[in-house]
């Protein structure tokens, strides 16, 4: 099928951590035969910090952040088999969901892809009248980055049609065990945008560890740290590549997973970052949220901890042999049950299910 999508970015991560996600997905899915456009606009400076050029299994359109723009793009979408329209571009989202669905042909699937979903349903139930809470009812399918069953029963408590989680997953062939690199050796390092519903968790979990443990060391990666009151045992890097991930989430005896707010009150909304850090090796110790078994065992391919006190007991007692084993059982699950050639899969039964549905009416 031929594909129109709406996103933020698949060229570059730079303040976009859902392009890692829009890539794996985007990428396994040309893979089962569908041709995909996708529509990014040139904002926030990420043209300028491209982690990929053009691929060649889809095409990208990058479109000057104007209204005028918008309109040009969205017309686009009278081609498409499916027109998808994702949460979080970050200019004229109303515009570009409203525009890109009016111009989509009677018989083409139209969906919303929420990468975002807690925060967008928690929006959501404050604005009775906002415009995608006006057209849920009309969309053929809302697809989630995570969220699970929680986040389905609260899109389809506001009329959705058909909703489903596709969460993040592995790319084996982007993130995969490198060699250890003295620039990203450290004890413990997390790799996260300082973000208004994480900052408070990344002080009480990692900020809270560092200043409690001066003879350990700590490296925090990631844009909007430039400024943050930091222990000196913490080395922050900045906005660290995806080019980079694989020697970062290789080089530390661990690396941490912090979820938003948000989402660690939904639970079912493992981050990127749990993927490629795992997918590449790494000995992954996350804050504790409901569903991390579901992806990965605690205790054995994972360590949990429910605060900074726990994470620094976890850290002193984990060895270098232990934390190989806890990263190479995590990789082999992942590689069994998480890719994205699977979820690619899921996504491929949903639209040719729906489709033919569509086209059957």
């Amino acid at each position: 099928m031929k594909i129109a999508f709406y996103g933020s970015s698949i060229l570059s991560s730079y303040w976009n951590g859902a392009a890692t996600y829009y890539r794996g997905l985007v990428k396994s899915l040309a893979g089962l035969g569908h041709d995909i456009t996708f529509y990014e606009p040139d904002a926030y400076e990420r043209q300028n910090h491209r982690d990929i050029e053009p691929p060649e299994w889809c095409r990208v359109v990058v479109y000057p952040a104007t209204l005028e723009a918008v309109r040009n793009v969205t017309a686009q979408a009278a081609e498409a088999d499916v027109v998808v329209k994702a949460s979080g571009v970050g200019v004229f989202d109303e515009e570009l969901l409203l525009l890109a669905m009016a111009a989509a042909r009677p018989d083409a699937l139209k969906v919303w892809w929420d990468v975002d979903a807690p925060a967008t349903l928690a929006e959501l139930e404050q604005k009775s009248k906002a415009p995608l809470r006006q057209l849920l009812p009309q969309l053929d399918a809302v697809l989630t980055y995570g969220g699970g069953d929680s986040v389905v029963r609260s899109y389809e408590a506001l009329g959705t049609r058909f909703c489903a989680p596709i969460y993040n997953a592995l790319d084996p062939e982007t993130h995969h065990p490198v060699p250890s690199d003295p620039r990203y050796r450290a004890d413990l390092s997390f790799l996260g945008n300082r973000l208004p519903d994480r900052e408070a968790r990344v002080e009480s979990f990692f900020l809270s560890a560092a200043e409690a443990a001066p003879h350990l060391s700590f490296l925090l990666g990631g844009s909007g740290w430039e400024n943050k009151s930091l222990p000196p045992n913490v080395r922050a890097l900045g906005h660290v590549a995806t080019s980079e991930h694989n020697t970062f989430n290789c080089s530390p005896k661990a690396v941490l997973n912090i979820n938003r707010d948000s989402m660690a009150a939904r639970g079912f909304s493992p981050a990127t970052r749990v993927f490629e850090a795992v997918g590449a090796g790494g000995c992954l110790i996350t804050d504790a949220w409901e569903g991390i078994d579901s992806f990965l065992q605690p205790g054995e391919e994972v360590l949990v901890v429910h605060d900074g006190r726990e994470l620094l007991n976890c850290l002193e007692s984990l060895t270098p042999e232990r934390a190989v084993e806890i990263g190479a059982a995590g990789r082999q699950r992942l590689l069994l049950e998480h890719t994205y050639r699977q979820r690619a899969q899921q996504v491929h039964e949903i639209l040719t299910r729906r489709f033919r549905r569509a086209t059957a009416a």
